[in-house]
């Protein structure tokens, strides 16, 4: 029979069966949307059937893998290259469902204890091993360039200057990294789905970091929930549907959670040069493709659509509203310094998560006899990095305010409640 809980539900079976349902399910979820993102910019028309290898190295990229960038041009030119990306939308895609898989049979018990919930992520974690490396494997294949101009490409061909460039899964780091992008996806489950109880021992952590953490998944989802409507939207009058869509199914995270940091005060420092251009509205591209490094920041940015200054006062709203939802999760008896601090850190921690996440660095060069580039036609560069201490800073002070926001706007609400209970007493 199977075991039931307190409240006389069944309890879900999680054996072999049920952590390899879960581990096919966020990887299909996730090939998916990286399918029809990659379709949808254009990667559906790639030669030699290298659409589905491309489609495993950006899942592999989501999890935080790396993917070796390599070139041939042949005996008397050199190739040079390089990324870095994680493709954002794949990745949440494939932590919010493998996260419900893992949930699941822990859900309705009195108390999800640590030995049951470690065997049960075991599981998971050794068929999800399994699945990367299968994807790390199949994740590799090599291009033919053209030079741009069918003249080029005959004297290429006349000199031996053929250009090539491949990508491979580096396995062993896939492997690593992945292990870590499970666990943390995992352990932030455990944290934030208020329908699982942890243990004894976990009790305070209940207490003190569930609330705070659900309410940052909370501030996380709302941006990318924004991001979509104002997607949708940007597809629906200014055209570009399809590249819009593609952003949306690879990077819209990346955007949204950008968004956010910008609208705390933050800046970015990157550049843009050749024929690359991020995957970004063009704004963000005019201010970046200059001579020398720029740095991206609402100032920057309102040189170019004043709009921006929008993100100032969506944070001032979803910022505090995470805070307030935070408060109204906690203990009655939690003290009014202890949500500002708890505040203060989690938010400090998600713009760490995003600053992490949400670097680019790209780079491609063909030089003949060692010497330049052919022109610019095949060489460019583009990178994004946080200027980061600035973005914690800023984080800690937006955070500890919103904090103190929230726990008197709770405060109010929870007497007011208790009057009017009186009232009707």
């Amino acid at each position: 029979m199977s075991p039931r809980t307190p409240s006389g539900r069944a309890a879900a079976r999680h054996g072999w069966p049920q952590a390899l349902l879960a581990v096919v399910a966020a990887v299909a979820a996730m090939g998916a949307v990286a399918a029809l993102g990659l379709w949808a910019a254009g990667a559906g028309e790639l030669p030699d059937g290298a659409f589905p290898r491309v489609v495993a190295a950006t899942v592999v990229t989501a999890v935080g893998g790396a993917i070796e960038l390599s070139g041939n041009a042949g005996a008397l030119a050199g190739t040079e290259a390089g990324l870095t990306v994680m493709p954002l939308s794949v990745t949440l895609t494939g932590a919010l469902v493998l996260a419900a898989g893992f949930l699941r049979p822990l859900r309705h018990r009195a108390v999800a204890a640590g030995a049951e919930a470690a065997g049960w992520a075991a599981r998971i974690a050794v068929l999800w091993l399994l699945a990367l490396l299968g994807l790390a494997l199949g994740a590799r294949h090599t291009f033919a360039l053209s030079l741009g101009d069918e003249t080029l490409d005959q004297i290429g061909g006349l000199f031996g200057v053929s250009p090539k460039v491949g990508f491979t899964a580096a396995v062993a780091r896939t492997l690593a990294v992945g292990s870590l992008w499970l666990a943390g996806v995992l352990a932030l489950a455990l944290l934030v789905m208020g329908g699982v109880p942890l243990s004894g021992r976990l009790l305070r952590f209940q207490e003190s970091v569930r609330p705070a953490a659900y309410a940052m998944v909370a501030l996380l989802l709302a941006y990318v929930a924004l991001g979509v409507v104002v997607g949708l939207v940007v597809a629906a009058t200014r055209g570009h549907a399809r590249q819009t869509l593609a952003v949306i199914l690879l990077g819209l995270p990346n955007l949204a959670w950008l968004a956010l940091t910008l609208g705390l005060g933050a800046a970015w420092r990157g550049r843009v040069e050749g024929p690359f251009g991020l995957p970004m509205p063009h704004v963000l591209d005019e201010v970046l493709r200059t001579p020398d490094v720029s740095t991206l920041d609402l100032r920057a940015l309102a040189e170019y659509d004043g709009r921006v200054w929008w993100l100032v006062a969506v944070d001032a709203v979803l910022i505090p509203a995470a805070a307030f939802l935070t408060a109204a999760r906690s203990p009655a008896r939690t003290r009014a310094w202890q949500h500002v601090l708890r505040m203060a850190v989690a938010l400090a921690l998600t713009v760490l998560m995003i600053c992490l996440t949400g670097r680019i660095s790209a780079y491609y060069g063909l030089s003949v006899l060692g010497i330049g580039d052919l022109g610019g036609i095949l060489s460019g560069r583009l990178f994004l990095e946080p200027l980061l201490w600035r973005a914690l800073g800023l984080a800690v002070l937006w955070g500890a305010a919103a904090g103190l926001l929230g726990t008197l706007s709770a405060r109010a609400v929870r007497r007011r409640g208790t009057a009017d209970g009186q009232r009707d007493g």
